[in-house]
């Protein structure tokens, strides 16, 4: 199969985050007097946008709607101020993205965080790779696995679902590949585990990002 586009999840396979989203969310826990969460934690509480990640944060005893909205609000204050204290391009990103722009392929990245930071991050953090497209979470109804922005990516694209492919760390970045039409690539260097790509459908798996460049071939 040729592939004409790619599709990238950000946090977890583009982006290492995880430090800062940690430290940002257990500062709003600590103001409300609620205990704090090891960063190794909020691997299993991002992924699906960030009122998610503060309804997991919060003990189960404080998850109503009031409680978790303040935490969502809080917590939107708290990580614009420390987002880019830690996070950074894992190894070889940037330098697989110069060759897919070489390459002359399509490029977007689809993230469940607000669409002001994932745009801002992708600015700052990946200077230079100029993404055909970005988006991030503006509707809660459209946050991943919802397959409406990446097909409306590929249509932006004027690319076929069928050639492309979608990267991500996360059974949701497969779920939303699948829903789309598209290849699902899982890396393995991100937030989940392997057996989690696996049983969520990837038809591939990488364990560096140079081995995407594998199956343009």
């Amino acid at each position: 199969m040729s592939y004409e586009a790619i599709i990238f999840d950000l946090d977890g396979t583009l982006l290492d985050t995880l430090t800062d989203i940690a430290a940002a969310m257990n500062r709003v826990l600590a103001a409300r007097g609620l205990p704090a969460h090891p960063a190794r934690d909020y691997r299993f509480f991002v992924g699906n946008g960030m009122a998610e990640l503060a309804r997991r944060a919060l003990p189960e005893d404080c998850r109503d709607a009031v409680t978790i909205d303040s935490a969502l609000n809080a917590m939107r204050g708290e990580y614009a101020r420390c987002w880019a204290e830690s996070s950074k391009p894992y190894p070889g990103v940037r330098a697989l993205l110069e060759d897919l722009t070489a390459r002359g392929l399509k490029l977007g990245v689809l993230s469940s965080k607000p669409d002001e930071f994932a745009r801002l991050m992708v600015e700052r953090l990946l200077p230079g790779i100029n993404f055909d497209a970005v988006v991030g979470a503006t509707c809660p109804a459209l946050i991943k696995p919802d397959p409406t922005n990446a097909l409306a990516m590929a249509a932006g694209f004027g690319v076929s679902p069928a050639a492309m492919l979608f990267v991500g760390d996360s059974a949701v970045d497969i779920e939303t590949a699948r829903r789309a039409g598209m290849h699902p690539v899982g890396v393995t260097w991100g937030f989940r585990p392997r057996a989690e790509l696996i049983a969520a459908g990837a038809l591939s798996l990488i364990d560096r990002p140079a081995e995407l460049l594998e199956l343009l071939r």
